[in-house]
C-alpha cells in the first residue's frame, strides 16, 4: 500500500501552495495607494480566495474513497495552519495601523489633544493635556511596547496637570482621561502584566485622584436617590470649591454635563445632561475608590445611577436627557444608542468588576424592558419611555456595542442576529453611517459620517471570543480593508464625512487608538493564538466604554463591608422613601438569591472554584427588607409614573423572579444565563436564548449578597401601539433591502 500513497502525498502541498499564492491578494499584505471605494470592496472580497480554493481541493480529495480519511485529516491540519498564518499576518498589519496613527500624532500634534491627519496638525479638543497619548497608554502596553509605554508614562507623570482654567465634559474626561490614567497605572505598577516600570511611583494614580476631585463638584445636585425618607439637599454655591475630605455626609445626585477644572461648575452651566453622562462613571470612580480606600468617588457615582433609575418609567425605560435639578426628563425617547448606550453597559460591567449585585439587579430589569419594547428582531428602535410607542426607526451606529454586551450577559443568539444586521449596513457602504433609517433603508440625512467608531469591531471581537466562528474573522478582515483603503491618510486615519462617497474629513478621535485598533488587533491576535496579557495574563479584564483595561484583581473586586449600600436604608425607617411597603411574604426571600432555579443562602454561595481570586462576604446585610427597599430604587412620582400598588402585588411574590444563574464554563469564565424574565401576563416576542457557548468570557468573581428579586417592579399592560412596528425576523448578512418601509414610520408626535 505504501507505493500507492505516494502519488497523493503532494496534493496537500499543492493546496498549500495555491493558498499561499492566493494570499498575496489579501489586503493585509500591502496597502494600495489611491484605490477607489469599489476597488477597496473588490480587494476585500478577495480576502477569502485562499480558503475557497483549499475548500474546493479538499472536496475533490474526499471523492477518493480509500484515502479520503487520511487526506482529509492532513488537509484539515494544513488549512488550520494556513488560517493561523493568515491571522498572524493581519495582526502585524493592525499593529502597523496603530503606529502609523500614533507616530503621526506624536510627530505632528503632541502635546495637543488630537491629530488632524490630513493637514498633519494638532488641535486641543478636550482639555489641552495630551488626550490622545493618555488614551493610548494601555494600547501601547497591550502591544508589548515596553519602551514607548514607559517613556509615555514618564512624560505624563511629569508634565500633565489639571489645575487649569478649562471647562470640560465630565463624561469624556472620565472615560478617556481618568480611565486611561487608571488603566496605565494598574499595568505599570504590576509585575504580573510584564510591563512593570521600575521607576514608576504611582504618578498616574496621583493625577487620577487630582482629576477626580476636580470632577466631584459636578455631582452637587439634589437628584440623588432617596435617603432615609428625604430627598437630596439643595445645592449650595460654596460647595463647588469645598474640601472634599469629608464628603461622606454630603448628598449628591446626577452630575452636570460639564465642570471647570479650576473653579467648579459654571453658574450658567446647563442643567440638562444625558443618561449616559450620568450613568457612565461607575467603573472609573469605583476603581479609584478601591485603589485609594476613599469611598467618596464610588458613592457619588452610585447615587447618580440610582437617581436615574428611580426616575425610570413604569415600563422600566429611561429617557435620553434629564434635568439634574428637578429630575424631569427633557427628552423621553428610550433606546440603546445615542445618549443612553453606556448606561446599560456600565450596569452589567460594574457588577462584573465589583460584584455589587445592585447593579446586576438594575441591569436585568433594564435589559428585560429593552428587549421587550425596543427590540424588533434583529433591529432596535427608539420608543417613548412612558407609552412604548415607536418614535424613531433608526439604526444608530452607537447601537453596535449591544451585541457585545449581550455576549457578556450570556444572551448570544439575538446578539448573532443583530450583529449580522448591523454588519449588513457596513457591507452596503464600506462603513457604518451615524444613522441608517430603517423605514427607507437609506442613510439618515445629517448622519452620513463614520468617525472611526469602534462599536461594531468591539462586538465582532466578543462574538468571535464566544463562538470561535470564523465568520467574525471575515468581518474583521472586511473592516480592516475598509479602514486601510478608505480612511488611511498621510499622517493617520481620517473620519469619513460621507459613507456613500468615502470623502475624508481632517479629524482623528483619540478613541481610534484606544478602542478601534485595540479591538481589531485583539480579534486577529486571538485567532492566531493570543500573545498578550489580556488573554494570557493572571487576571480577567473588564473593558471600559473607552476600551481601557480594568483587571478583576482582589484589590479592586473586594466589596466594602457594610449594611446599607451606602445609606440607602436606615434602621427603623424601612418604609421611608422607597415607594413600596414591606410584605412578610417578600421578607422571607430577602436574604436569598436564585441560582440555577433554586434558592441558595447567599452566605453559602461561592465561585472561588471558578475564578482565581475570591471576594469577601458582605457582612451585616439588613434582614427583613425587599430588594428595592434595601437599595432605595423605587419609582419617583412624576408625570403619572408612580408605582401602582395593590394588596395582590404585595401578597404574592413574583413567581417569575429573575433567574440569574451563574454557570462555570470550561475556560474559567462566568455566564449570566436567562438575563430576561417574562413576567406573568406579558408575551415577549419569540426569541431564543443560548446557554451552551463555552467560550463566552465574562470576568467576574463574586460572593453573592442577600437579595430579593421580587421587589417593586411593574410589568403592567399598556395600550397597543397605534402604528406598531412590525418585528423583522428574517435577516441576511448581505442586504438590508428587505426592511418594510411602510411598517417603520416615525411617529412625529413624540412626547
Amino acid at each position: 500500500m505504501q507505493p500507492m500513497r505516494r502519488p497523493h502525498q503532494g496534493l496537500p502541498l499543492l493546496c498549500l501552495t495555491v493558498a499561499l499564492l492566493a494570499a498575496a491578494l489579501l489586503p493585509g499584505i500591502a496597502v494600495a495607494e489611491g484605490v477607489t471605494p469599489s476597488e477597496a470592496r473588490r480587494l476585500r472580497d478577495e480576502a477569502t480566495i485562499a480558503e475557497l480554493l483549499c475548500g474546493g481541493l479538499k472536496q475533490i480529495l474526499t471523492e477518493v474513497s480509500w484515502i479520503s480519511y487520511v487526506l482529509t485529516k492532513i488537509m484539515n491540519r494544513t488549512i488550520v495552519q494556513f488560517s493561523s498564518c493568515v491571522m498572524a499576518s493581519q495582526s502585524p498589519e493592525v499593529k502597523a495601523m496603530f503606529y502609523h496613527a500614533f507616530d503621526g500624532y506624536m510627530q505632528y500634534a503632541f502635546p495637543l489633544d488630537e491629530l488632524r491627519p490630513l493637514s498633519c496638525r494638532g488641535e486641543d479638543s478636550l482639555g489641552g493635556y495630551a488626550l490622545t497619548l493618555i488614551d493610548s497608554l494601555d494600547t501601547l502596553a497591550l502591544l508589548g511596547d515596553k519602551e514607548r509605554f514607559g517613556s509615555a508614562v514618564d512624560w505624563v507623570g511629569k508634565n500633565v496637570r489639571f489645575d487649569i482654567n478649562k471647562t470640560v465634559s465630565v463624561f469624556e474626561t472620565n472615560i478617556r482621561i481618568l480611565g486611561g490614567l487608571l488603566s496605565a497605572h494598574l499595568i505599570a505598577s504590576d509585575y504580573a502584566t510584564g510591563m512593570r516600570i521600575q521607576s514608576y511611583e504611582d504618578q498616574l494614580l496621583h493625577l487620577a485622584v487630582d482629576l477626580a476631585q476636580r470632577l466631584l463638584p459636578a455631582f452637587d445636585t439634589p437628584t440623588g436617590e432617596y435617603h432615609c425618607g428625604r430627598k437630596g439637599l439643595s445645592r449650595k454655591a460654596g460647595l463647588r470649591n469645598a474640601n472634599y475630605e469629608n464628603l461622606r455626609s454630603k448628598h449628591f445626585g446626577i452630575p452636570f454635563g460639564s465642570v471647570n477644572l479650576l473653579h467648579g461648575v459654571d453658574e450658567d452651566e446647563s442643567k440638562i445632561t444625558s443618561t449616559a453622562g450620568g450613568g457612565t462613571l461607575t467603573l472609573e470612580f469605583g476603581v479609584l475608590s478601591r485603589l485609594t480606600n476613599n469611598t467618596v468617588f464610588e458613592q457619588v457615582t452610585k447615587r447618580s445611577v440610582r437617581g436615574i433609575w428611580t426616575r425610570r418609567s413604569k415600563l422600566n425605560l429611561v429617557g435620553a436627557h434629564i434635568n439634574v435639578f428637578t429630575g424631569e426628563w427633557t427628552q423621553k425617547d428610550a433606546g440603546i444608542g445615542t445618549s443612553i448606550d453606556s448606561f446599560y453597559e456600565y450596569l452589567l460591567k460594574a457588577y462584573l468588576l465589583f460584584g455589587d449585585e445592585e447593579y446586576l439587579y438594575i441591569f436585568q430589569e433594564a435589559y428585560k424592558a429593552a428587549m421587550h419594547y425596543l427590540h424588533h428582531d434583529p433591529w432596535y428602535v427608539e420608543v417613548n419611555m412612558n407609552s412604548g410607542a415607536t418614535v424613531w426607526p433608526l439604526f444608530n451606529s452607537l447601537q453596535a456595542f449591544w451585541p457585545g454586551l449581550q455576549v457578556l450577559a450570556g444572551d448570544v443568539d439575538p446578539a448573532i442576529r443583530t450583529h449580522a444586521a448591523f454588519f449588513s449596513v457596513w457591507k452596503k457602504y464600506g462603513f457604518t453611517p451615524e444613522g441608517f433609517n430603517l423605514a427607507t433603508s437609506s442613510v439618515q440625512n445629517g448622519q452620513r459620517s463614520y468617525p472611526l467608531r469602534p462599536e461594531l469591531i468591539e462586538s465582532t471581537y466578543w462574538l468571535f471570543k464566544a463562538t470561535r466562528d470564523h465568520r467574525y474573522l471575515d468581518v474583521g478582515r472586511d473592516i480592516l480593508a475598509s479602514l486601510q483603503y478608505g480612511a488611511k491618510c498621510p499622517c493617520g486615519y481620517c473620519h469619513i464625512s460621507d459613507v456613500e462617497t468615502h470623502k475624508q474629513d481632517d479629524h482623528m478621535e483619540s478613541f481610534f487608538l484606544a478602542e478601534t485598533v485595540k479591538y481589531l488587533w485583539l480579534l486577529f491576535d486571538l485567532a492566531a493564538g493570543p500573545d498578550n496579557f489580556v488573554e494570557n495574563g493572571p487576571y480577567k479584564y473588564i473593558f471600559s466604554t473607552e476600551g481601557h483595561l480594568l483587571p478583576v484583581t482582589p484589590e479592586i473586586a473586594l466589596v466594602d463591608e457594610h449594611c446599607s449600600y451606602f445609606g440607602a436604608f436606615c434602621n427603623g425607617s424601612a418604609g421611608h422613601g422607597y415607594g413600596s411597603s414591606s410584605s412578610s411574604t417578600k421578607h422571607q426571600y430577602a436574604n436569598y438569591i436564585q441560582f440555577d432555579g433554586g434558592q441558595t443562602p447567599s452566605s453559602q454561595y461561592s465561585v472561588s472554584d471558578v475564578l482565581s481570586t475570591t471576594r469577601g462576604y458582605i457582612k451585616g446585610v439588613c434582614p427583613g427588607l425587599t430588594y428595592a427597599q434595601k437599595l432605595g430604587i423605587s419609582f419617583s412620582e412624576e408625570e403619572g409614573n408612580s408605582v401602582e400598588q395593590n394588596s395582590e402585588s404585595h401578597g404574592n411574590p413574583d413567581k417569575s423572579a429573575m433567574e440569574s444563574s451563574v454557570q462555570a464554563q470550561s475556560s474559567s469564565v462566568i455566564v449570566i444565563s436567562h438575563p430576561v424574565t417574562i413576567q406573568q401576563g406579558e408575551t415577549l416576542k419569540s426569541r431564543s436564548r443560548s446557554q451552551n457557548h463555552a467560550n463566552i468570557v465574562v470576568t467576574a468573581d463574586s460572593e453573592s449578597t442577600g437579595t430579593d428579586y421580587t421587589g417593586d417592579t411593574v410589568g403592567g399592560n399598556i395600550e397597543e401601539f397605534a402604528d406598531d412596528t412590525r418585528s423583522i425576523s428574517e435577516q441576511t448578512e448581505d442586504t438590508v433591502e428587505e426592511i418594510a418601509p411602510q411598517d417603520l414610520q416615525r411617529n412625529e408626535d413624540t412626547s
